[in-house]
């Protein structure tokens, strides 16, 4: 499991972020949750900016990063 956050430049918008974990264009979501109850969070960017996105999928604010990661085990 991916605990490192993904630090992106953003600019104004609207982005789909997975939620599922299995996209293949990580921290995008791809589609790859259709047949599943899995819906990708729904963000709109009002400025640019730079964001640092939740990998390990346990941050209490997802899509984005709190912190949580550094809590959590790595096997």
């Amino acid at each position: 499991m991916n605990t490192t956050p993904y630090v992106i430049n953003l600019e104004p918008g609207q982005y789909y972020f997975c939620a599922c974990g299995r996209s293949a264009n990580l921290p995008f979501c791809d589609g790859s949750h259709k047949g599943s109850t899995v819906t990708p969070y729904e963000v709109t960017i009002a400025k640019a900016e730079t964001l640092a996105l939740c990998a390990c999928r346990q941050s209490s604010n997802r899509p984005f990063c709190d912190g949580t990661h550094k809590g959590l085990a790595t096997a």
